[in-house]
């Protein structure tokens, strides 16, 4: 069977800067896929961000790059194991060059926070009890 996987390409300002931002959360960069204004960023052995200069991204659309600090263009919501996970990851990036982005989120059975990466896209990281999805 095949395992689909996705890969979430994000419209930056510098590729270095991108780079060091989520390697510094831990990710690791398959350099297979880098180049001077892309960078592929290994978040799980199925999701990968590709992160592309503003330029660059250009070349694969006819619309306007949407400028992520002020518009909304997608919001981006990775699972943690715990609640201790999200907290430890969005932490983690608010230290690194991240910025607070909406409240925490606490319904008891699901936990949630959220940053902005420095280009402004909008990354949640969200834990929910297992329990409670079973009982759903």
């Amino acid at each position: 069977m095949h395992t689909q996987m996705i890969f979430v390409n994000l419209a930056v300002s510098d590729v270095e800067t991108s780079k060091k931002f989520f390697t510094d959360l831990g990710y690791t960069i398959n350099k297979q896929f880098c180049s001077e204004d892309t960078a592929s960023v290994v978040i799980s052995d199925t999701i990968i961000a590709m992160l592309l200069e503003k330029s660059r991204y250009q070349e694969f659309t006819k619309k306007q790059i949407a400028d992520s600090t002020t518009t909304s263009e997608v919001m981006l919501c990775l699972s943690a194991e715990s609640r201790e996970k999200v907290d430890e990851l969005v932490d983690r990036a608010l230290t690194v060059g991240g910025s607070p982005a909406g409240e925490k989120q606490d319904m008891g059975f699901m936990y949630g926070r959220s940053f902005d990466d420095p280009d402004g896209h909008t990354w949640e990281v969200v834990w929910m009890d297992p329990a409670a999805l079973e009982e759903s």
